[in-house]
This record gives structure tokens, C-alpha cells and sequence, in this order.
């Protein structure tokens, strides 16, 4: 906890975000951070609740009423390590994640709940600006090697924990450059990739390998990771989007929302998009459809590129300003309440209850409106509205509906791994799959998910595969990455 009474003391304050004019001006992140002492004073509102339920809303179990003592106490460098003894990458969570620690927060229950998410980006950006964070390869290895096929935030944790365990670890990307989706999935202005690139170096220094262009069951063959690696781990994460097959898919100017954001952070990076292929919303009328993160990232790119208008619309009714009796505390609601990203802040209209039936297109085929209809809900079901038919303006559509599973390849065939009825991979309780010795973390496991969710598979995942191949998980415990003295035999 913090001050005994700081709760009661002290109000709930958090960074405050750029002029939209201003920042909508590049792809920079614009959130202008609190100060060292006010952070120290809203590790204060942490309060002595008795039973710390923002354990339970963290996924990765973090320990957050000690680091959040100790910054109060100004004890930063007390307060990395614990958060680092949970949390392999604390620089993407205090970024990206929505923060199901702060739903469940005690203070939460009648107050704002504790900055937990500010605290923890706080704690190791300061720590990265004072050199603490540097490299610490592991001082023995097992002679054991990990081949892990997918570099996103649940690669990257698997691979962390498995190299911090003294074995040798190799990272395949299909991709031309490391982190997934972190890297392609989303924009520079809410994780910025220097924050990427500077944990991949670390890790690289620590012994890492990562392998970019390298497309296992395509230019890798399967059997080459058989013979030259005693485990793989799978974490190429849930990658086919859900389409909308209506009449008029084929349109040009209909994309799926990766495809958009995916070209827009290759052209933040340097890399030249041929003409033929750009996808730019510059000048034009833009329509989202789909409420979630990945929206609102197609919304604030659309923005910066010049949109001339901004919709996005969600089939679900326009859910509550507040909890009710289906998200009560200590539950996060989720998209089950209503929130505002900062994207949606810069511009955007939002709409809710809208079914799209149809792309109408101009005479040289490219998409020109959305004939919608208006919906009325009745519990888990719809009914369309008589009379309710419209039609907005669309020059560009973006699907942003969510994902279904990983994508199908020859991979998992020639590797013998089966897939559940949900299409993602099948695993056991100790994260193996149908194959001996290859495990699966993450979205490809679980289905889509948060990025605190792939950061725990992936430590789990790893503590599994330490066992398999040792006998013993003594050095990676479940929840603390921090290794014991003793060496494996």
C-alpha cells in the first residue's frame, strides 16, 4: 500500500495528452507524463484494502501495491524490481493495455481506482532513462535450444523467460522486422517502435537470436526446426480477420483494418508503398466498421492522413456509461462500457446499432457508400427497424470486426499439430500440443486476446518448456522470472 490515508488525501490525476491539433500532426506519442513527485504522490492513493483484488485483474498476477509503496516511497529502483519480477516487458502493458488492474482496484469500488497502468510505465521508463535496465545474459546454459515461431508479445515473453533460463533461443518473424503486433498492429502514436526496438536489442545482447523474412512451413522448412531444435514454441498469434461478405465486397476501397494499419506503420518506418498499393485516407470520406482497438487505431490513422469525414460504426447498441449488473465490480467491463480511446477524441463520429448490407460503387468500381440499417435490440438478438434504411458516404472502408484464429497453414500440418473447434491451436494444461515437444502460446492458443494475456501465456508457456526439457521449473517460476543460483545438471 501507499500512505495509509493517501486516498482520502489526494485525487486521482493523470498525464494529459497533446492539442489534437498538434499531435494529429505526425505519428509521434503525445502523452505528456506526470512529474516524478506527482507520481510518487498518486502511489499514495494506494490504499490498505485488506485483500488486493488488482491481483486477480492482472492477468500477470503483477504485484502492484508493493511497487506502488514504494514509489510512494521513493524507492524507484525497489519498485522495478518488483514490477519486473511479474512483467517482462512493463514499457508495451503501461502503453497498450486497457488496464483490467484499475477495474478491479478496491478504491474503484465508490472512488477513481489508482493510476496503476501510469505507475507502471513511470516506473520503467524512468528506469531505462537512469541505465539500470542493461543486459544480464544468463551466466550458465543448458545446451538446450528453443526455436519460437512468432515475435509478438507473447514470443517475445516466451523467449525471454526460456533464454533467462540459460537455454538458446531463436526467434523465426515472417515479417522483415521483429515484435508482431506490436510492431504492425499498432500505430506509432500510441506504442512507439523505438520502445520495441530498444527491448529487442536488449534481448539480442542477452542472447536472443531473431530471425526476420524467415517463414516457417515456407522459405524455413518444417523439418529443418525438428532436427536443429529440442522444443518450438508456436506464437504466431490470431492473424485471419473476420470478414463482412456482403454484396459489394469486391469494391476497391474495402480493406481489412491490419492490411491498412499494417502499410501505414511500414511507411512511419521509412519503406517506400508503390502507388498501386497505398491505402491512404487523405481527402476522403472513411467508414470503420467495428468498435474495438483496432478501430479506433484506423480512426486516429485516418485522421493524421487527412480525412475528410470519420465514421465508425458498431453493430452492438451503445453500451453504458457505467457498470451494471452484467459488469460489477471486479469485473472489467470492457467494451461492455462505454470508454472514449483518444483516437475517437480527435474527431471521429461514432454509431451504434448499425447493420451494413451492402458496398454501393461508382462506375469504375471502387466503393462510393454503405447502404446500412438501423437495429433493435432485444437481449442477444436484432431485429431491422422498417423504414430505418440509409446510406452514408464511404470512399474508404475499413473491416475491423476482430480475428478468428491463426491462419491455416503447412506449418502446423507438417509439424502434426491439430486445431480445436474454434480453429486455434489445440493445447493442454501445460501448453503442449498434440505434438511431443512443441508448445503454443498466446492468441494462437487462446484466441484473440490482450497483450497481457500473450505476455502471461508466454511466460507460462515457458516455464512448461523449461520443465520438459530440464525436469524442473525451479528457475522459472510462474510468477517471478528472477533465477535461482542453482544450475541444471
Amino acid at each position: 500500500m501507499g500512505k495509509a490515508t493517501g486516498f482520502k488525501e489526494f485525487e486521482r490525476k493523470t498525464p494529459q495528452y497533446l492539442p489534437v491539433e498538434k499531435r494529429t500532426q505526425n505519428y509521434e506519442e503525445f502523452t505528456v507524463q506526470l512529474s516524478k513527485e506527482d507520481m510518487e504522490t498518486q502511489g499514495a492513493r494506494c490504499m490498505d484494502c485488506g485483500i488486493p483484488f488488482c491481483h486477480t485483474g492482472c492477468p500477470l498476477g503483477n504485484i502492484i501495491p508493493d511497487f506502488n509503496d514504494h514509489v510512494y516511497n521513493g524507492k524507484w529502483q525497489a519498485a522495478l524490481k518488483s514490477l519486473m519480477s511479474t512483467n517482462n516487458f512493463p514499457e508495451f502493458t503501461g502503453r497498450i493495455c486497457p488496464a483490467p488492474c484499475e477495474s478491479a482496484c478496491v478504491l474503484g469500488i465508490n472512488k477513481p481506482p489508482v493510476t496503476i497502468k501510469n505507475i507502471e510505465v513511470s516506473i520503467v521508463d524512468y528506469a531505462f532513462s537512469q541505465g539500470w535496465i542493461k543486459p544480464e545474459p544468463p551466466l550458465f546454459r543448458t545446451g538446450k535450444t528453443v526455436a519460437v515461431v512468432g515475435s509478438g508479445p507473447a514470443g517475445l515473453a516466451a523467449a525471454d523467460q526460456l533464454n533467462k533460463a540459460g537455454h538458446s533461443v531463436t526467434v523465426f518473424e515472417r515479417a522483415d522486422r521483429i515484435g508482431g503486433l506490436l510492431r504492425y498492429g499498432i500505430p506509432d502514436f500510441k506504442l512507439s517502435k523505438k520502445v520495441v526496438e530498444r527491448r529487442v536489442k536488449l534481448m539480442e545482447a542477452e542472447g536472443v537470436v531473431f530471425k526476420t523474412n524467415s517463414n516457417v512451413g515456407g522459405n524455413v522448412p518444417v523439418f529443418q526446426l525438428r532436427q536443429e531444435f529440442d522444443s518450438i514454441v508456436l506464437t504466431g498469434g490470431s492473424t485471419l480477420a473476420r470478414d463482412l461478405p456482403i454484396p459489394g465486397r469486391d469494391a476497391t476501397g474495402v480493406y481489412p483494418a491490419m492490411q491498412f494499419l499494417t502499410q501505414n506503420n511500414k511507411r512511419v518506418a521509412g519503406d517506400k508503398i508503390p502507388e498501386a498499393e497505398s491505402i491512404m485516407a487523405t481527402a476522403k470520406h472513411v467508414v470503420v466498421i467495428g468498435g474495438g482497438d483496432t478501430g479506433s487505431d484506423c480512426v486516429g490513422t485516418s485522421i493524421r492522413h487527412g480525412a475528410i469525414s470519420l465514421t465508425q460504426i458498431e453493430l452492438l447498441p451503445k453500451p453504458p456509461g457505467s457498470r451494471t449488473p452484467e459488469t460489477p465490480w471486479p469485473t472489467h467491463p470492457g467494451p461492455r462500457m462505454l470508454s472514449t480511446s483518444s483516437s475517437q477524441a480527435e474527431g471521429a463520429i461514432r454509431d451504434w446499432s448499425v447493420l451494413s448490407k451492402e458496398f454501393l460503387k461508382d462506375d469504375k468500381g471502387n466503393v462510393r457508400a454503405i447502404k446500412a440499417v438501423r437495429l433493435e435490440w432485444n437481449g442477444p438478438k436484432f431485429t431491422e427497424i422498417p423504414g430505418s434504411e440509409f446510406e452514408m458516404p464511404a470512399d474508404l472502408v475499413l473491416l475491423a470486426m476482430g480475428f478468428l484464429h491463426h491462419e491455416h497453414k503447412a506449418m502446423l500440418e507438417g509439424l502434426g499439430v491439430l486445431c480445436d473447434e474454434r480453429g486455434n491451436v489445440k493445447a493442454d494444461a501445460s501448453y503442449q500440443t498434440t505434438a511431443e515437444g512443441i508448445f503454443a502460446a498466446g492468441d494462437m492458443r487462446r484466441g484473440q486476446s490482450l497483450v497481457v494475456w500473450a505476455i502471461s501465456e508466454g511466460r507460462e508457456c515457458a516455464r512448461h518448456v523449461d520443465e520438459f526439457l530440464t525436469g524442473s521449473t525451479s528457475r522459472l517460476a510462474a510468477k517471478d522470472h528472477s533465477l535461482c543460483e542453482e544450475t541444471v545438471a
